[in-house]
């Protein structure tokens, strides 16, 4: 079974955005991704529409390990189709569409026994000729560094796939960047993982500061000190979640 999952794990890494592509689109940029199992469920994804616009992605699917992963293939694949076939470029409109495709992929309905399995997601848009930003998320929310301050921009309270409290379509945010803004979107792995002398969660009060305290830092300076901090609070502990953040500085 493992060796099977091994090589599950190569066909993963192949889907994702290889490091070199992220580099070419994203050149002063980190990707800190750490898996609970061997697969993961969360997964990051990017596209240059052109050479002004990049779109790139956190996404976090229900469960980890197998399960997880098999969600994050859909995921990858419903996002690629959404922008390379359909050309929806708005961050709203694109998680709109994703979780309409998501509730038909999985024929899930409002029924008991239904698929509940759906993503969180922060999705961004930089456009370096406007100097602009378009967000939208599913619970997972931006956050930003300018002049020592960090700012999040919350996201909508509300899934990918089905949803049965409520229905509402994603809110597309627009930003004004300055040059040197750091831009920070994670799923909740790292902040809700355990550890501590007193085993509770790392909570995301003093993960944005921690950012916040990196955030002048290189690239893979802050990439690594993310690796430290939280391997030192987790000490023995298990891994609870996989672990994904994307900071890029524009």
């Amino acid at each position: 079974i493992t060796d099977s999952i091994n090589y599950a794990l190569r066909i993963q890494q192949a889907i994702l955005p290889s490091q070199q592509m992220i580099s070419n689109i994203l050149p002063d940029s980190f990707i800190f991704f750490k898996p609970k199992d061997i697969v993961s469920g969360d997964f990051y994804w990017a596209h240059a529409i052109d050479q002004h616009q990049i779109l790139f992605a956190v996404v976090d699917c229900t469960g980890h390990g197998v399960p997880g992963a098999f969600m994050s293939i859909m995921g990858y694949n419903l996002l690629e189709q959404i922008i390379k076939e359909q050309k929806i470029y708005e961050p709203a409109a694109i998680l709109n569409e994703l979780s309409k495709l998501v509730v038909i992929s999985l024929k899930q309905t409002d029924q008991v026994g239904s698929v509940k399995e759906g993503m969180d997601i922060a999705l961004c848009k930089i456009n370096y000729k406007k100097w602009e930003l378009e967000y939208a998320g599913a619970h997972n929310s931006l956050n930003l560094v300018r002049n020592n301050k960090l700012t999040e921009i919350k996201a909508t309270s509300r899934a990918i796939g089905i949803s049965l409290a409520n229905c509402t379509s994603f809110t597309n945010h627009i930003i004004q960047l300055e040059k040197g803004d750091c831009i920070y979107i994670f799923s909740d792995g790292y902040a809700d993982q355990k550890g501590g002398p007193k085993n509770q969660k790392f909570f995301y009060q003093p993960f944005r500061q921690l950012l916040l305290d990196i955030h002048q830092q290189s690239m893979a300076e802050q990439e690594q000190k993310l690796e430290q901090v939280i391997l030192e609070w987790k000490g023995e502990k298990e891994q609870i979640d996989d672990m994904l953040i994307i900071g890029v500085r524009v």
